[in-house]
């Protein structure tokens, strides 16, 4: 199912980094950027991450929580979390079924087999719960200005 702009995105439940269970409905009159990465502690992720850390004061002034969900561990993200002193939530989607609802898995090729990944994606989500814009097939360098920027 794809989510279209305007539409309530769908909810979900999934463990924080302490193994805390966060649903999204626990942010209902907050605006959202809810971010999919594939992979704490690789290149293209820590850049992603450390980019988003760098930009939260800016996200605050607009009264904007940042998440972020990737199929690691919460023990992963612990030690992502500590590593960069992120500022921000990190979910653990290890079945990948919240990727699958958000429609952010695709087909990619590493050392020359096809595998299913997650498809670097980042979603606003209004204070109604309504998707308000998306970017998929996110390239890392200048994304968080661009979510920035379509936050007005």
């Amino acid at each position: 199912m794809d989510i279209k702009i305007g539409q309530l995105v769908p909810a979900f439940k999934l463990l924080d980094a302490d193994k805390n269970e966060v649903s999204l409905k626990d942010f209902r009159g907050k605006t959202i950027v809810l971010y999919f990465y594939p992979k704490d502690n690789t290149s293209g992720c820590t850049r992603e991450v450390c980019d988003f850390s760098d930009a939260q004061k800016k996200f605050s002034k607009k009264n904007v929580l940042v998440i972020g969900i990737s199929p690691d561990k919460p023990s992963s993200h612990v030690k992502f979390r500590e590593k960069y002193d992120l500022p921000f939530l990190l979910l653990s989607d290890p079945e990948k079924q919240v990727a699958k609802l958000y429609v952010v898995l695709k087909k990619k090729n590493m050392y020359g087999k096809d595998v299913i990944g997650i498809g670097r994606s980042t979603f606003i989500i209004d204070k109604n719960g309504k998707l308000r814009a998306e970017f998929r097939g996110v390239k890392v360098d200048e994304h968080v200005e661009e979510v920035l920027a379509s936050l007005g």
